[in-house]
């Protein structure tokens, strides 16, 4: 026989048993599809942010068909209407989702914030703050470079006059700007509800914090007395609210002598 063609018939008979095995292989070894965590995955909205404390979409709806999971309303940018069409799938109530969204707790604008130091390196907060905490006196302040931004899937994050800002109403909650910020400056605040802000994380003393910024927070207490709710606590020399117990009343505001609380209404129509 002639070598050239018996070359061509043996690769071909090995290709073929091969092809056959493969396919046998294929059937008695695949891995049973889970129907129940690919309709709840087509729900899901794909951020693989990770806020609903798994790993991903893929996580959270294995978790949820398998039972791990009871909670339908753990997608924040999904909403309530996702936990509506995943308790539909399960068969369970659905859950609500409070809108959240997130705000950066600096009011470090070029205006109020001193530098002490040009930086010229990598732009990115996480570089920047491995040189003394960054190129402004308050080492806690937002440092501009955009590490939010660049983490944000939904354009929600824009940097104006040195600090990040965020737009509400794009804004998912997906909490990837939270992880981003090395200063820990970004937190989530209810929407469409009457707060109070502090837009300062400096925990210096009054003295430093004044040097550094002019609308620092110098835990001077006055806020934390005036508040008949408790919802303000002052503790390593920096005011924090709980936005749970917040009603919105605005005295706070009024008592902080450096203007470093806001009254916010995140989400609400500018008239």
């Amino acid at each position: 026989m002639n070598p050239i063609l018996l070359a061509v018939i043996l690769v071909g008979g090995i290709g073929l048993v091969a092809g056959i095995g493969l396919s046998v292989a294929s059937v008695v070894m695949a891995v049973p599809k889970d129907e129940k965590a690919e309709a709840i995955r087509e729900c899901l909205p794909g951020a693989n942010c990770g806020a609903c404390g798994y790993s991903g979409c893929d996580g959270y709806a294995a978790a949820l068909s398998k039972g791990e999971a009871k909670e339908t309303n753990l997608c924040a940018p999904g909403g309530s209407e996702t936990a509506a069409q995943v308790a539909a799938i399960l068969g369970v109530a659905a859950g609500s989702v409070k809108p959240m969204a997130a705000m950066v707790h600096c009011n470090g604008v070029c205006e109020n914030s001193k530098q002490k130091l040009q930086y010229s390196g990598v732009q990115s907060c996480v570089m920047a703050s491995q040189l003394f905490g960054g190129q402004k006196e308050c080492v806690y302040g937002c440092l501009g470079y955009g590490d939010c931004l660049n983490a944000c899937p939904y354009d929600a994050i824009r940097i104006c006059d040195g600090v990040a800002r965020v737009d509400p109403l794009k804004c998912k909650a997906c909490k990837k700007c939270i992880a981003a910020c090395p200063k820990n400056l970004i937190e989530l605040v209810p929407l469409y509800e009457p707060k109070a802000a502090v837009l300062c994380k400096n925990h210096n003393k009054g003295a430093f914090t004044r040097k550094e910024c002019k609308v620092g927070c110098i835990g001077c207490m006055k806020c934390q007395k005036v508040c008949e709710n408790d919802a303000v606590k002052v503790e390593n020399n920096t005011a924090h609210v709980d936005y749970e117990k917040c009603i919105g009343c605005g005295k706070c505001v009024e008592a902080c002598p450096t203007g470093a609380i806001h009254a916010i209404t995140l989400g609400a129509v500018q008239k």
